[in-house]
């Protein structure tokens, strides 16, 4: 069993992206995983101050939400972010996070797998391409882990829209593998 932490960046409940983490999470669960999903939605996430605080005290110095999903991050073994495209990149939240999770640099960390779960409402297999690189460009300041795995939907652009669409299938199947 491991523990794996689903963090939905959407900041709209319900969002496609959303749904695509709501079926890894289910599929992890099928295969006996520990889960536990974060959504960004009604979080406070502020952008870092470049202080470099964080590098002598382990951890920010904002007193936002970020060092408690940073906490939950360190300790689990599997982390799937979850994401719409906009302009050909992650979004604005995701990225602050990213940012903000600097602290965790010089710490022991238990996460080996990284997984990416995007949307967008371009549907060009290139669309998710600079995410992917964004993201591998944290995946690299851990040279524990690695990208494990990515699952792209596009061509959804309304709420909801990914209902019905076998890539929510795909990601319960992703969410699965997980073992």
């Amino acid at each position: 069993m491991k523990k794996v932490i689903v963090i939905s960046t959407s900041l709209r409940r319900g969002s496609n992206s959303d749904m695509l983490a709501d079926q890894f999470v289910e599929g992890a669960k099928a295969a006996g995983n520990e889960v536990e999903k974060i959504s960004l939605v009604g979080k406070n996430i502020q952008f870092c101050k470049g202080c470099l605080g964080c590098q002598k005290l382990g951890r920010c110095v904002i007193n936002d939400d970020v060092n408690d999903i940073m906490a939950k991050v360190l300790k689990a073994d599997v982390v799937c972010w979850a994401t719409p495209i906009y302009y050909y990149e992650m979004s604005g939240q995701m990225k602050t996070l990213i940012d903000r999770m600097n602290a965790m640099y010089e710490q022991d960390y238990a996460f080996r797998d990284v997984y990416l779960l995007t949307t967008a409402a371009e549907d060009e297999t290139e669309t998710p391409k600079r995410a992917e690189t964004g993201l591998t460009g944290w995946i690299d300041c851990y040279p524990k882990s690695r990208l494990a795995g990515t699952l792209f939907c596009g061509g959804v652009n309304n709420p909801r829209e990914i209902e019905g669409n076998t890539k929510l299938q795909e990601a319960f199947d992703l969410g699965k593998s997980i073992c």
